[in-house]
């Protein structure tokens, strides 16, 4: 299964790169491909590395400008001309998602995937991997959204909250038909 990831490329300590890393392993040891923004640093080059590490691919989509932090020893790069084609072809290229932690470029993403996925623009599952209770606000403001009516559909129905690498995974490849 392609799986994209959104997450930071930001260098962060032990409490998100250990379920981080984790999760690549799970990713690649289960033969899919990791499908994320191309970056070589921070976390994502924990993810990739992990997923390389175990066997998994690499699928990266990076953009211009960010150019200088590509991996270099990806299976295959892609570069977009902006980020509205870069978050397009990373959606194209996957058939579910992962939200890790992030900063505004990956609540973005988030958001971004789970407009289109409101609106039927695609039916993927969406998985936000609450590392640290990272996204527990972000957790409590979509029930709110949900019990209020701001949502067309259930919130289950429109993303899935993972507390473990574990638990996402195996969602996913529940959702897929994988397991």
């Amino acid at each position: 299964m392609n799986i994209c990831v959104f997450l930071s490329a930001a260098e962060l300590d032990e409490r998100y790169t250990r379920p981080a890393r984790e999760f690549a392993e799970l990713l690649g040891k289960g033969g899919h491909t990791l499908v994320w923004g191309g970056s070589d640093v921070g976390l994502m080059k924990v993810v990739a590395d992990g997923v390389e590490e175990a066997g998994g691919r690499l699928v990266g989509i990076s953009v211009g400008f960010l150019g200088a932090t590509a991996r270099a020893r990806a299976d295959e790069m892609v570069i977009a001309k902006d980020l509205a084609e870069r978050k397009a072809l990373l959606l194209a290229r996957s058939e579910a998602v992962v939200i890790m932690v992030g900063g505004t470029g990956t609540l973005d993403e988030a958001t971004e995937i789970l407009e289109l996925k409101k609106h039927g623009m695609h039916g993927k599952p969406v998985v936000l991997l609450n590392t640290a209770g990272f996204y527990d606000g972000l957790k409590e403001q979509f029930g709110r959204m949900d019990r209020e009516g701001f949502l067309p559909l259930p919130l289950t129905d429109l993303v899935f909250f993972a507390e473990d690498p574990a638990g996402a995974l195996a969602y996913l490849e529940e959702s897929a038909g994988v397991r």
